[in-house]
């Protein structure tokens, strides 16, 4: 029997909490959670906080510092890691949501060139994605955001927060 994992049952505890419209107390938790992390902390536990702080943000810039964040630890996050905490857990199928993420942070922040390059790496990561419904929300959000940069549009996406 595995154990729980008691930092990704904190951090699943206050995602809850920010989708039932709490955001405020959702980044409160995530925050003293991060303090205790630590930028050098547990790969798969900042990966996992951070990429969910990046949705809790109301400034595209500072999603972005949440989403590069992210990155960052998913390159040093291995599949060994990833699987003792969900066997179908594969680190290639993080990049893609990652990269989308990305994009979608600096098409609102205006940098088109660079939010494009992000999307095309979010692209060449799908063959990584499953077929459910995980990875139909990440092509949904890829057409979105793609659509939004074809009209040069900085709006917020109702669809991808």
């Amino acid at each position: 029997m595995t154990a729980v994992d008691e930092i990704m049952s904190a951090i699943n505890d206050a995602v809850t909490l920010g989708r039932q419209g709490d955001t405020g107390a959702a980044r409160e938790q995530l925050a003293t959670l991060w303090s205790g992390i630590g930028a050098n902390g547990d790969p798969l536990h900042r990966v996992s906080l951070a990429h969910f702080m990046a949705d809790l943000q109301d400034h595209a810039a500072d999603a972005l510092t949440w989403d590069i964040r992210a990155l960052d630890a998913a390159d040093s996050l291995t599949d060994e890691r990833a699987r003792a905490h969900h066997a179908g857990l594969s680190v290639r199928g993080f990049y893609p949501s990652l990269h989308l993420n990305l994009a979608d942070n600096y098409r609102r922040l205006g940098a088109f060139d660079t939010a494009h390059q992000h999307l095309e790496a979010a692209r060449a990561r799908l063959d990584d994605l499953p077929e459910d419904g995980y990875g139909l929300g990440v092509r949904a959000g890829i057409a979105n955001v793609e659509a939004a940069l074809a009209g040069n549009s900085t709006d917020r996406l109702p669809s991808h927060p």
